[in-house]
């Protein structure tokens, strides 16, 4: 990642090509960019990532405003994702 005009960081992130032709025909459609659905998705959708992830403790400084310093993956949470 990293920081671009406007305090914003710049994300990379790989998609299989059936999300990318979604994310595509989104923005060809409205007329808007991919970058905006993208931000979209994250900010709709990074509460219930949190919820689901990180310790309660954790989350519970993120829900009051502060921002943690950054922690090492723990190695007994499972990737849900794993093989999807």
């Amino acid at each position: 990642m990293k920081k671009t005009a406007g305090n914003k960081l710049v994300v990379a992130v790989r998609v299989n090509p059936q999300i990318g032709q979604r994310l595509r025909l989104l923005a060809d459609v409205t007329g808007r960019k991919q970058s905006f659905f993208l931000q979209q998705i994250i900010e709709s959708g990074i509460a219930a990532i949190e919820a689901t992830w990180l310790p309660p403790d954790v989350l519970s400084q993120v829900r009051s405003g502060l921002i943690p310093p950054r922690q090492e993956a723990s190695p007994v949470i499972s990737d849900l994702f794993d093989g999807h």
